[in-house]
């Protein structure tokens, strides 16, 4: 019998890369990013579905959804 981890899909921005543009915090249907002292922008994990719409929008691309540990 095969055992699957359960994981879910989040955004995860790089934070060195990011210029704090704010355009993933317009993009996001749930307010699940935010940017944190106008420097870079941040995921609340919590709040996240993993839609994808940040990286679509980010024009740095610096904005990845992965997989996390559920």
């Amino acid at each position: 019998m095969a055992v699957f981890s359960k994981s879910k899909r989040k955004a995860q921005v790089s934070l060195r890369d990011c210029v704090a543009c704010g355009c993933c915090v317009k993009a996001c249907p749930m307010a699940a990013i935010r940017i944190v002292k106008g420097v870079f922008a941040e995921v609340d994990a919590t709040k996240c579905v993993g839609c994808g719409r940040c990286v679509k929008e980010c024009p740095a691309a610096v904005v990845a959804i992965a997989e996390v540990p559920a």
